[in-house]
């Protein structure tokens, strides 16, 4: 019988307002929308006194310089003219007690304090605006990730990476969120991930929000599915069974790292984590490392090389089809829009300010022709089955019927499996 309103930018602000008139007892809000609202002095957001109880979850990110200037307006109010000493403050968040350490540059400045949990907190709550001493309940383990994710990576060039992510993707099915740091980078993958038949689903600031919360729903409701993604999904999703997250791109900050990896493994669920880590990503894996303060080595992923030469030709064969797509794309456009300026500043134009220049009808139809064939050869190549199962008895038909190479798809074992499986000789080997 409580009545909640969720207040979010992105959607309809009239019918949030229409949900405010009601006087819900909880409303759940982002910093933005909210702010909005109480600006344009909704009667339901009017008078602050009567707040009960404020919840700020992912706190240490809410109260970073520079971010949500929304909150510290929020906060200023709260604290100072709408204030109430009856009101109890919770500050949430996965990473508040996590500390870097401090660059010794910086140390040697004049008042340079050495960041600790104890400063880091105090901070934290002269920013919120708590007032006496709070009480601390922390949850975290030394290694800031939960028990039940197993963490692992794979050392490869930048170049190798996309051969990497197909062949996981191929050899373990599941629901699978893959983390990179750039929406460039999702837009690449998204259109190399959907040549290869593997039907990726994007989700990025620059989509609209009913686009993300469609892509959202259709990766919750398939068994076997890949979500691309940029930090936007790092906080704050709770998406059941999420078996697998890949680090396309290492992040640039631990907490990031432990919010990425916080995806999986929830609430009791195993789940495991991959790192890709080229040379460009280096620096910051060692960063995220030392700041973990990891006891063990992470352990590598094992890959069946016998079939990485297919993988490679698919993938090959697909970024050259991608960057043809894409060029092609990107000069329809261009030219449309030149051509639309032209004639609205009633302008003739040259043909070498056209991008790619103007391609004659020969040459256009050889282009296409030469994509159609790329296209043919690719689908020919994923026709065929990547994992073959090796034939256990002396003669195909010996069973009395005929046993066909399939894909391991059926009967593969989990990406945990395989690395528990490795560790295990691991283990044996040392003994």
């Amino acid at each position: 019988g409580i009545k909640t309103a969720i207040l979010v930018g992105g959607m309809a602000a009239q019918k949030q307002e229409r949900v405010l008139n009601r006087k819900p007892e909880i409303v759940i809000a982002t910093p933005g929308r909210l702010w909005e609202l109480v600006k344009e002095r909704h009667p339901h957001l009017s008078n602050l006194r009567q707040l009960r109880c404020l919840v700020i979850d992912e706190a240490d990110r809410m109260v970073e310089k520079g971010h949500f200037l929304e909150l510290s307006q929020l906060l200023e109010i709260l604290n100072d003219s709408q204030y109430n000493p009856q009101r109890q403050t919770f500050v949430f968040s996965a990473t508040l007690t996590l500390v870097h350490q401090t660059p010794t540059r910086v140390l040697q400045k004049k008042n340079a304090k050495k960041m600790d949990k104890k400063t880091k907190l105090e901070l934290l709550m002269e920013k919120v605006g708590i007032k006496g001493k709070p009480k601390v309940i922390d949850l975290t383990r030394k290694e800031a990730t939960v028990e039940t994710l197993t963490e692992t990576r794979i050392h490869c060039s930048t170049n190798e990476k996309d051969y990497y992510l197909y062949y996981f993707l191929l050899q373990y099915p599941g629901r699978t969120m893959v983390f990179a740091n750039s929406i460039d980078c999702v837009k690449r993958l998204s259109s190399l991930l959907t040549i290869l038949n593997c039907d990726p689903l994007p989700l990025h600031a620059n989509m609209h929000q009913k686009q993300r919360l469609k892509n959202l729903e259709r990766f919750a409701e398939r068994e076997s599915c890949v979500l691309l993604t940029t930090d936007v999904a790092a906080r704050g999703l709770d998406i059941p069974n999420v078996q697998h997250v890949i680090h396309y791109q290492v992040p640039r900050t631990s907490e990031l790292y432990v919010h990425r990896s916080g995806r999986t493994a929830r609430a009791a669920s195993e789940g495991l984590s991959l790192l890709l880590i080229g040379p460009d990503d280096l620096i910051n894996f060692r960063k995220i490392y030392k700041t973990l303060e990891k006891s063990e080595e992470l352990p590598f992923f094992p890959v069946e090389t016998k079939c990485m030469t297919s993988i490679k030709e698919r993938v090959n064969l697909a970024r050259q089809i991608e960057k043809v797509e894409f060029f092609n794309s990107r000069a329809k456009q261009h030219n449309s829009w030149l051509q639309q300026a032209a004639e609205a500043l009633e302008i003739d134009l040259d043909d070498d300010m056209f991008m790619g220049k103007k391609p004659s009808e020969q040459e256009e139809s050889q282009k296409q022709k030469m994509l159609k064939g790329m296209k043919k050869q690719l689908k020919h190549m994923l026709s065929q089955p990547l994992f073959k199962v090796l034939m256990k008895t002396k003669y195909p038909t010996q069973s009395g019927k005929l046993l066909l190479p399939q894909t391991l798809v059926g009967i593969s074992e989990s990406a945990l499996g395989t690395v528990s499986k490795q560790q295990a000789k691991k283990k044996k080997s040392i003994k």
